[in-house]
């Protein structure tokens, strides 16, 4: 021990090894339990891997409102992590390290995340235990992470239940109401790279942890608390595996989200590829859509679970390349549409057939605005949203999300609120819908909400609260029901397949269709671009440009005068509800041609990030034939002239 600590101070004495990297392995090896660290901490520091040791030690992997997220497999994997795997297979053991999703963080985090939970309880005069479900992708260790986490969850005082295999994000959230627990897990890193791996926690309202309770989490995670809580049983709990029985009240719920049952029986000629991308898609989405009688084939080579991911560079729907093997398959099929999900199926992505035979990507701002034009107006059409009470619906859209939906609102009469990144943002909006509709009605209160029948609920929020008719996110997350409060791939998957039926029936492909809405509403575009500042310096860099939009904020770009601008960090904002919304380092510059440009710093990359959103509107009647055409090169054009202005203007504000 004394020789190893003598060779990694010398290591921090010669700069090679940075001090906090030598601090936490310190305090890591104190408490080791373990022969797997310090084996796999002498073998990098023999092998000379200093920078490995940085990378896996400079922090402890902080627990952040989405909870954790980082490597589970190093960039370099030691024989002791390697363990009895072979060569080519993945390792034994997790990577060991402060700064990694190891068995260290997921218990650290439990334990932290079950302290707060028995607190809660004994501050609300809760009785019983509280009751926690967890559900994994198929990620390396997701399974042995969800299996330490309910060891420890148990041996803390909480029930656990746990799935019996992978399940998606969308359904963990609807188990949470389901069951009426009081939190919930996901083992997941979304569409990330396979070496990947996180934790993310949700509240007893099936939603992303908000405040009051986030920073109260994040401070018993961080301080390393213990499941006690003062005056509070720390009887053991139990630990439960869930049957079927969740997996078919979910398929039930997401059935009712099928606005024309005839529109889709008739769609037999409708052809579907459907890819799971070897995440949990298949688990839920093809049942449903056997059970709808769509027409659909599932992609062979991605039909399994595999936490290698290994027919696609990464497994994020939004990239052509994800969508590959599904655009063949739909080519040799003729078939009209891909879907694709992400591995923990909150993300959907589609490739759909033009009306020139080819297959094309959408965006996900296009897939969204498709889905809430398609829901607002069957929703008239059926007369369940009516003149009179089309003031409370809602479609609910984060600010970088494309303004056609807000249109498209405003042409139905719906009100259309908009939110921070991140769907906890559109759950907690849900949240203030559900209070109030309970609220107004001592009826329906003394029967719990999420007991009601999607036709009941829907009837109690018309008309003592809000109806929610869609919402969603330019990064390919949508939902259109309160009974999941995420993102729900499973649930996009159906609708956007009735989408397509309806599309069919009219006799036109998705982007004529999507040309239709554009011909109603206006053509609508956006571009996301960045800038990348490595290292030390480059985030002074990245806080200079912020700081030079706050104290010098152009007056005009391109000739258009800036009409207002929205600091996110600095200004007390409400939305159209009145609502505050939260402080996030983000502006929004609006100019007086309606072009819109938000800029905020990443969370996860050296990167300052720019999203642009141009428009035009008909001057009258409808945008059609050579006008829509005209205008979508305008548009492009007008888009990427900004952005070469952006990146000129921010590299001259760098060098004042």
């Amino acid at each position: 021990m004394l020789a190893r600590m003598e060779k990694l101070e010398r290591a921090v004495a010669d700069g090679r090894l940075m001090e906090s990297a030598g601090q936490n392995i310190s305090t890591l090896l104190q408490g080791a339990t373990s022969e797997l660290y310090t084996s796999s901490i002498d073998e990098l520091a023999e092998a000379g891997a200093w920078s490995e040791l940085n990378d896996r030690f400079y922090k402890t992997l902080a627990f952040g409102t989405g909870g954790l997220r980082g490597r589970t497999i190093g960039k370099v994997v030691t024989p002791a992590e390697r363990g009895a795997a072979g060569a080519d297979a993945p390792p034994e053991f997790p990577c060991v390290g402060t700064n990694a999703m190891n068995y260290y963080n997921i218990a650290r985090a439990t334990r932290g995340l079950v302290a707060y939970l028995l607190e809660w309880f004994a501050a609300e005069c809760i009785s019983g235990k509280p009751k926690i479900v967890i559900a994994h992708d198929t990620r390396f260790f997701s399974r042995e992470f969800t299996a330490l986490t309910a060891k420890v969850a148990a041996e803390n005082g909480c029930d656990a239940f746990v799935f019996r295999g992978p399940r998606s994000t969308p359904e963990l959230s609807f188990a949470v109401r389901h069951l009426d627990a009081s939190a919930g897990i996901v083992i997941t890193a979304s569409h990330n790279p396979p070496n990947d791996n996180g934790y993310k926690v949700y509240f007893a309202d099936g939603a992303q942890v908000v405040e009051p309770h986030a920073s109260a989490i994040i401070a018993k995670v961080n301080a390393g608390e213990t499941g006690v809580a003062p005056g509070v049983s720390a009887e053991p709990g139990e630990i439960i595996t869930l049957g079927p029985e969740i997996d078919e009240a979910y398929l039930e719920r997401l059935e009712t989200l099928v606005l024309d049952r005839d529109l889709v029986r008739s769609a037999k000629d409708l052809k579907i590829v459907f890819t799971p991308i070897h995440g949990t898609g298949g688990v839920i989405i093809k049942p449903l859509l056997d059970r709808l009688g769509f027409n659909y084939q599932v992609v062979p080579e991605q039909d399994n679970f595999d936490g290698r991911f290994p027919t696609v560079a990464s497994p994020n729907p939004e990239n052509a390349e994800a969508l590959k093997l599904g655009v063949q398959l739909a080519t040799r099929e003729n078939a009209d549409l891909v879907v694709a999900t992400d591995p923990d199926c909150d993300r959907m992505g589609v490739a759909v057939r033009t009306a020139s035979g080819e297959m094309k990507l959408l965006t996900g701002n296009q897939i969204g605005s498709l889905l809430a034009y398609y829901r607002a107006q069957a929703f008239f059409a059926q007369g369940i949203l009516t003149k009179e009470n089309a003031g409370r619906g809602v479609i609910i859209k984060t600010f970088v999300t494309t303004d056609l939906q807000k249109a498209i609102a405003e042409h139905y009469g719906l009100r259309c609120v908009e939110t921070l990144t991140g769907f906890k943002y559109i759950g907690a909006k849900l949240g203030k819908y559900e209070r109030k509709a309970l609220e107004g009605s001592h009826a329906a209160a003394r029967r719990l909400y999420r007991e009601l029948s999607e036709d009941e609920s829907r009837a109690l929020r018309l008309k003592y609260s809000s109806f929610y008719v869609f919402g969603g996110e330019e990064s390919y997350g949508y939902s259109a029901h309160d009974f999941v409060r995420d993102k729900d791939g499973n649930a996009a998957a159906l609708m956007f397949c009735e989408v397509a039926a309806f599309a069919k029936s009219r006799g036109l492909t998705l982007d004529a269709l999507l040309d239709d809405v554009f011909a109603t509403f206006g053509y609508f575009q956006e571009k996301t671009g960045s800038m990348t500042f490595e290292g030390a310096e480059g985030a002074v860099k990245i806080q200079r440009l912020l700081e030079s939009y706050v104290e010098t904020p152009p007056d005009e770009m391109l000739g258009s005068p800036v009409a207002a601008v929205k600091n996110f960090e600095k200004e007390i904002l409400r939305d159209i509800e009145g609502d505050i919304i939260p402080k996030e380092k983000m502006l929004i510059f609006e100019l007086g041609d309606r072009t819109r440009i938000a800029v905020r710093a990443s969370g996860t990359e050296p990167k300052i990030k720019y999203y642009l959103f141009a428009e035009k509107r008909p001057a009258s009647g409808r945008l059609i034939g050579e006008e829509l055409t005209q205008s979508k090169i305008a548009v492009g054009q007008h888009l990427e002239r900004l952005w070469s202005w952006l990146q000129e203007d921010a590299a001259a504000r760098l060098i004042r």
